[in-house]
Protein backbone atom coordinates (compact mmCIF):
# COMPACT_ATOMS: atom_id res chain seq x y z
CA UNK A 1 0.00 0.00 0.00
CA UNK A 2 1.35 3.40 -0.98
CA UNK A 3 2.47 5.75 1.76
CA UNK A 4 0.86 9.18 1.75
CA UNK A 5 3.01 12.32 1.90
CA UNK A 6 1.98 15.95 2.25
CA UNK A 7 4.45 18.66 1.26
CA UNK A 8 3.76 22.05 2.81
CA UNK A 9 5.16 25.52 2.19
CA UNK A 10 3.79 29.02 2.53
CA UNK A 11 1.93 29.61 -0.75
CA UNK A 12 1.94 26.14 -2.38
CA UNK A 13 3.21 27.92 -5.47
CA UNK A 14 6.72 26.50 -5.96
CA UNK A 15 8.68 24.29 -3.54
CA UNK A 16 5.84 22.05 -2.35
CA UNK A 17 4.50 21.74 -5.91
CA UNK A 18 7.92 20.60 -7.16
CA UNK A 19 8.36 18.13 -4.30
CA UNK A 20 4.89 16.66 -4.88
CA UNK A 21 5.53 16.28 -8.60
CA UNK A 22 8.93 14.64 -8.16
CA UNK A 23 7.81 12.19 -5.49
CA UNK A 24 4.81 11.12 -7.57
CA UNK A 25 7.00 10.89 -10.68
CA UNK A 26 9.96 9.03 -9.17
CA UNK A 27 8.41 6.71 -6.56
CA UNK A 28 6.82 4.16 -8.92
CA UNK A 29 3.61 4.25 -6.90
CA UNK A 30 5.36 3.59 -3.58
CA UNK A 31 4.22 7.04 -2.41
CA UNK A 32 1.23 9.25 -3.14
CA UNK A 33 2.16 12.89 -2.67
CA UNK A 34 0.00 15.96 -2.29
CA UNK A 35 0.95 19.53 -1.49
CA UNK A 36 -0.62 22.50 0.21
CA UNK A 37 0.21 25.93 1.60
CA UNK A 38 -0.40 27.96 4.71
CA UNK A 39 -1.61 30.88 2.56
CA UNK A 40 -2.26 29.51 -0.96
CA UNK A 41 -1.12 31.82 -3.72
CA UNK A 42 -0.62 31.55 -7.47
CA UNK A 43 1.53 28.93 -9.19
CA UNK A 44 5.00 30.36 -9.89
CA UNK A 45 5.42 30.61 -13.70
CA UNK A 46 9.20 30.14 -13.50
CA UNK A 47 8.72 26.91 -11.57
CA UNK A 48 6.20 25.69 -14.16
CA UNK A 49 8.81 26.36 -16.89
CA UNK A 50 11.73 24.64 -15.15
CA UNK A 51 9.63 21.60 -14.28
CA UNK A 52 8.56 21.34 -17.93
CA UNK A 53 12.27 21.41 -18.87
CA UNK A 54 12.60 18.23 -16.80
CA UNK A 55 9.59 16.60 -18.47
CA UNK A 56 7.00 17.25 -15.74
CA UNK A 57 3.92 19.37 -16.48
CA UNK A 58 2.52 21.11 -13.39
CA UNK A 59 0.84 23.92 -15.35
CA UNK A 60 -2.65 22.64 -14.51
CA UNK A 61 -2.01 22.34 -10.78
CA UNK A 62 -3.97 24.46 -8.34
CA UNK A 63 -2.71 25.80 -5.04
CA UNK A 64 -4.40 24.30 -1.99
CA UNK A 65 -4.73 25.13 1.71
CA UNK A 66 -3.16 22.86 4.31
CA UNK A 67 -5.99 23.78 6.66
CA UNK A 68 -8.57 22.42 4.19
CA UNK A 69 -6.73 19.09 4.20
CA UNK A 70 -6.72 19.17 8.00
CA UNK A 71 -10.46 19.91 8.16
CA UNK A 72 -11.14 17.03 5.74
CA UNK A 73 -9.44 14.70 8.22
CA UNK A 74 -6.82 13.56 5.72
CA UNK A 75 -4.17 11.28 7.17
CA UNK A 76 -0.56 11.22 5.98
CA UNK A 77 2.39 9.00 6.78
CA UNK A 78 4.70 11.98 6.32
CA UNK A 79 4.16 15.72 6.51
CA UNK A 80 7.22 17.43 5.06
CA UNK A 81 7.67 21.18 5.25
CA UNK A 82 9.82 22.68 2.52
CA UNK A 83 9.68 26.31 3.63
CA UNK A 84 11.70 28.12 6.28
CA UNK A 85 11.68 26.82 9.84
CA UNK A 86 9.47 29.61 11.26
CA UNK A 87 6.74 29.01 8.68
CA UNK A 88 6.94 25.24 9.18
CA UNK A 89 6.02 25.68 12.84
CA UNK A 90 2.65 27.15 11.79
CA UNK A 91 1.57 23.89 10.14
CA UNK A 92 -1.28 22.01 11.80
CA UNK A 93 -0.64 18.67 13.45
CA UNK A 94 -2.39 15.97 11.44
CA UNK A 95 -4.11 13.08 13.21
CA UNK A 96 -2.73 9.57 13.15
CA UNK A 97 0.82 8.32 13.02
CA UNK A 98 2.64 10.97 11.05
CA UNK A 99 6.35 11.60 10.70
CA UNK A 100 7.07 15.30 10.45
CA UNK A 101 10.17 16.26 8.49
CA UNK A 102 11.59 19.64 7.57
CA UNK A 103 13.54 20.20 4.38
CA UNK A 104 14.29 23.92 4.12
CA UNK A 105 14.64 25.27 0.60
CA UNK A 106 14.97 28.86 -0.55
CA UNK A 107 11.80 30.24 -2.14
CA UNK A 108 12.18 30.60 -5.94
CA UNK A 109 9.87 33.62 -5.67
CA UNK A 110 12.64 35.46 -3.80
CA UNK A 111 14.82 35.59 -6.94
CA UNK A 112 15.52 38.98 -8.45
CA UNK A 113 16.99 40.17 -11.73
CA UNK A 114 16.10 39.26 -15.29
CA UNK A 115 13.77 36.49 -16.38
CA UNK A 116 16.85 34.36 -17.10
CA UNK A 117 18.19 35.02 -13.57
CA UNK A 118 14.84 33.93 -12.10
CA UNK A 119 14.81 30.79 -14.27
CA UNK A 120 18.38 29.94 -13.24
CA UNK A 121 17.46 30.33 -9.57
CA UNK A 122 14.32 28.21 -10.00
CA UNK A 123 16.42 25.50 -11.70
CA UNK A 124 18.83 25.45 -8.74
CA UNK A 125 15.98 25.02 -6.25
CA UNK A 126 14.35 22.40 -8.50
CA UNK A 127 17.55 20.37 -8.63
CA UNK A 128 17.99 20.55 -4.84
CA UNK A 129 14.41 19.32 -4.33
CA UNK A 130 14.84 16.53 -6.89
CA UNK A 131 18.04 15.38 -5.13
CA UNK A 132 16.31 15.44 -1.73
CA UNK A 133 13.44 13.35 -3.10
CA UNK A 134 15.93 10.83 -4.54
CA UNK A 135 17.66 10.57 -1.14
CA UNK A 136 14.30 10.14 0.59
CA UNK A 137 13.40 7.31 -1.78
CA UNK A 138 16.78 5.62 -1.25
CA UNK A 139 16.36 5.81 2.53
CA UNK A 140 12.83 4.39 2.39
CA UNK A 141 13.92 1.14 0.71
Amino acid sequence: MAKKVLFVCIHNSARSQMAEAYLNHLSNGEFIAESAGLEPGKLNPYVVKVMAEDGIDISGNETKSVFDFFKQGKVFNYVITVCDKEASERCPIFPGITSRLHWGFVDPSSASGSDEDKLTFAREVRDMIKNQIAEFLDESK
